[in-house]
Formats: C-alpha cells, structure tokens, sequence
C-alpha cells in the first residue's frame, strides 16, 4: 500500500504565477522525492507604481512516502 503525504509551501517569482508553482516544486524536490501533484490554493501579487512586482503563490505538495 502507498502512502501519500502533503505539505503545504508558499513560493514567489518576478516574472509569472507559473514560475512561482515551478520555483515552489525546484523547492520541496531539493529535501522531497516522488513528488506527485502540485495545488495552488491561493494566489498574491505585489504592486509598485502600478506594476506587478512579484507572484506569490500558497501551494500544496503531494509526495509518494517511501515503504
């Protein structure tokens, strides 16, 4: 039987929310293998002069536990 653990992480980027959820991943397989699916759960930006600055992202991380 496998098991599957989640662990929730928060990531950011300058350029997009996409690369945010890439950088998140890069993140967690550092420590973390067998990493199965990715949920964002909630996105942020920042704004300066009226620009968007930076793309956070709230994610969940599922991950194959080893036997």
């Amino acid at each position: 039987m496998n098991t599957i653990e989640v662990i929730e992480v928060l990531a950011e980027s300058d350029s997009s929310w996409r690369q945010a959820a890439q950088n998140a991943v890069h993140g967690a397989a550092v420590k973390i293998h067998n990493l199965r699916s990715l949920y964002v759960s909630d996105m942020e930006a920042v704004v300066a002069d009226n620009k968007i600055t930076r793309y956070r992202i709230n994610a969940k991380i599922s991950f194959l536990v080893d036997n």
